[in-house]
């Protein structure tokens, strides 16, 4: 494969553009951040308008209402009528409101209900009591508000100059104190506002500073896993998948591996049945074509029956050398059901009777009187018994097969008087291809392990001996006891 084919294969198209996911992390935690940082600041600000305007209202009632409370005096000013602006008590009146309006607030007035004037404080300009006080009629809702409630504040207005400004009520018996005070909120509110898009831009570089950072610790990995798949899928398994991480991703990493492994057993098996399909098919086509030609070329009748029968004989081992690697290479999905364990032995035994060794042997079947309830496949049962009793016939002419309960799983045992399995060849011989004889594939012991585990059950070997039926080795199937009742 040329560099250019094997850099398309490892980046296939998808037909439109892809964004990365270092790109797409970083863009999600800067967009995250920033909308956090808004909406903290938005909810920031408003607390802050929200209090500072509270605070106003508390101070300009708290000022006017002091003033109505201490120097207004209703049933005095409430019997003033036009033309008593010359009179010395409304003149006294006039710079009270006047030194209110001078320490404390923009302006003053003490008006009636009907926002007709009683006292203002314009000396220069003096306004006639009665006058109509217009400016205050947009907020006629508010003084009678103040009537009903004592108090109350308008909503901030600014003037010409642009300087903001409230508007306080108090009533005063019959009458209405009102009072314009200059506040400053927006002053502070627009620092705060600053410092508020200040902080959310900060906010915006530092997440994509750590975006940056945290997607590299975590996107660089992935590229490289992603780019040991693509190896792996192209077939180079040379390079072990490494990334010595502690968290999801070393995990996948470490998964990673083990398919890799799995790949390379899996290429090494192939390869290893590929060579011994070649080895046992030579061995029977040779011996075929031997005793073909030597048929033709015989003129005895005899004999020309016994190569016959060679010919058939061969014919039988290339046979079984096929249904072996076929029933390897089937996939070892089952179906299971509830049944009786004796059946499928019996029938074993006798399919591995009529399939004798051809000599002097014998099988001695032990079976329980009651019924050995399991869970598996029955034609799987009975390959494994065929299997484990012709592998025990290879070696001996006697053959014990017992079906007993055993620690709560039901077992199927086979043992015989040959010469054992050594302990340490005990896990080995269960392998593909492993096998001391001088016919047979290896795959005996590989497929009865496989149905086994297939079935969720397992097999073991052990000696014979210690078990008292037998001098060589036992095979000892198991599978989870069921409640008699089931069947």
């Amino acid at each position: 494969m040329s560099p250019s084919e094997e850099a398309g294969a490892e980046e296939p198209s998808v037909g439109s553009p892809r964004v990365s996911l270092r790109r797409r992390f970083v863009l999600l935690l800067a967009a995250f951040s920033l909308l956090l940082a808004v909406a903290f600041g938005f909810t920031t600000w408003w607390v802050a308008s929200s209090a500072l305007e509270t605070e106003i209202d508390r101070r300009l009632v708290h000022v006017a209402g002091a003033f109505a409370k201490t120097q207004v005096d209703p049933d005095f000013w409430s019997f003033l009528q036009p033309g008593d602006e010359v009179d010395l008590e409304w003149i006294s009146a006039q710079a009270q409101l006047d030194s209110l309006a001078t320490h404390y607030v923009a302006n003053a007035w003490i008006f009636r209900p009907d926002l007709t004037s009683v006292v203002t404080r314009e000396p220069g300009d003096q306004v006639p009591i009665g006058t109509p006080l217009r400016f205050l009629a947009p907020y006629l809702e508010e003084v009678r508000r103040a009537q009903r409630d004592g108090n109350s504040t308008t909503t901030i207005w600014s003037d010409a100059a642009g300087i903001d400004y409230k508007y306080g009520f108090i009533a005063a018996g019959g009458l209405i104190l009102g009072v314009q005070m200059a506040t400053d909120l927006y002053e502070p509110l627009g620092a705060l506002q600053r410092l508020l898009v200040l902080g959310s831009f900060a906010a915006l570089v530092l997440s994509v500073i750590v975006g940056t950072f945290l997607a590299a610790s975590i996107a660089y990995p992935v590229e490289r896993l992603v780019k040991a798949a693509g190896r792996i899928q192209r077939g180079y398994l040379d390079r072990p998948v490494r990334l010595p991480r502690n968290d999801e991703i070393g995990r996948l990493a470490d998964a990673m591996e083990r398919m890799r492994q799995g790949v390379l057993a899996r290429d090494e098996q192939l390869r290893l049945m590929l060579a011994q399909v070649a080895h046992e098919i030579r061995n029977p086509l040779g011996g075929l074509e031997l005793f073909a030609t030597a048929a033709v070329d015989v003129d005895d009748r005899e004999e020309r029956v016994r190569l016959i029968n060679r010919v058939r004989g061969e014919v039988g081992a290339l046979n079984r050398i096929i249904n072996d690697f076929l029933a390897f290479a089937r996939p070892a999905d089952v179906e299971m059901s509830v049944f009786d364990l004796r059946l499928p032995i019996r029938e074993g035994v006798e399919l591995a009777t009529a399939e004798g060794p051809g000599r002097d042997a014998r099988i001695e079947l032990v079976l329980p009187r009651d019924p050995l309830a399991v869970e598996a496949n029955p034609e799987q049962v009975k390959r494994v018994v065929l299997n484990l009793v012709q592998n025990a016939f290879s070696v001996s002419d006697r053959v014990i097969v017992r079906g007993l309960i055993d620690g709560g799983e039901a077992v199927i045992a086979i043992a015989d008087d040959g010469p054992g399995v050594p302990d340490d060849q005990r896990e080995r011989i269960f392998e593909p291809f492993v096998t001391d004889k001088e016919q047979g594939a290896g795959l005996g012991l590989a497929i009865v392990k496989r149905d086994m585990e297939a079935m969720k059950g397992r097999v073991e070997v052990g000696s014979a001996q210690a078990s008292g039926v037998g001098s060589g080795a036992e095979f000892r199937v198991y599978f989870p006891s069921l409640d008699a009742a089931e069947l």
